[in-house]
């Protein structure tokens, strides 16, 4: 009977031996999986609102303010977009704004329309692309995107309409008041889960987030 008893009482202890060391493995997975996320200025570099190009499960977070009237970021655009291809399923692209330009926060209104009709990926893409014609800075012409964005299909009169909403104000206004807080005084300016590149240029930014991803995911 004794010997039943301390049977028993051994399982117990191994089960919950088990179960608490199978609690705490899954609970320093949850905080790998938030290790950024959960920091607490975390919210100056990711808003709910803010729009995220990437797996949203990538634990890497490049978080890039930019101006779609800035000519560096209509170079960097491509680079970007080759390595989130490159490192998919590691790196998320998350878009701020920083309206430093003449005709920036109307482009920013245009491009936040574009949500509502399911083309805000296309259309920043293609205002980078056509960035020469309605923002050359010598004579910068903002109404013409009303005649090109159609070519992607964007509904215009749904856009002007769109485009008046108060949330995108609130969106331009928190963006602004968090560039300050960061101190971003130049486009592009990038984050990779919180720390800036050494330096300003590609190779510096291909290098952070080596070095995050490096962090975050060891020699997966």
């Amino acid at each position: 009977m004794k010997n039943n008893i301390y049977l028993f009482v051994g399982v117990t202890a191994l089960l919950l031996a088990g179960f608490i060391a199978g609690t705490r493995v899954y609970q320093r997975s949850q905080e790998s999986n938030l290790t950024f996320l959960a920091h607490e200025k975390s919210e100056l570099f990711i808003r709910d609102h803010s729009p995220r190009f990437g797996k949203k499960d990538a634990k890497v977070y490049l978080v890039e303010f930019l101006d779609p009237e800035c000519e560096s970021c209509r170079v960097f655009y491509p680079e970007i977009k080759k390595m989130l291809k490159e490192f998919d399923g590691k790196l998320q692209l998350v878009i701020r704004y920083a309206p430093f330009h003449q005709n920036s926060k109307h482009a920013i209104k245009v491009l936040e329309a574009t949500k509502e009709q399911g083309k805000y990926h296309e259309a920043l893409e293609f205002l980078f692309e056509t960035q020469p014609v309605w923002a050359d800075h010598h004579h910068p012409r903002p109404e013409l995107v009303y005649k090109l964005l159609p070519k992607i299909g964007i509904d215009i009169e749904k856009l002007k309409k769109d485009m008046q909403s108060p949330k995108i104000k609130k969106v331009i206004d928190q963006d602004f008041s968090d560039l300050k807080e960061l101190n971003v005084r130049g486009t592009p300016t990038f984050f990779v889960n919180g720390e800036k590149p050494n330096a300003f240029g590609i190779v510096p930014l291909r290098l952070k987030i080596l070095e995050m991803i490096k962090k975050e995911y060891g020699n997966e």
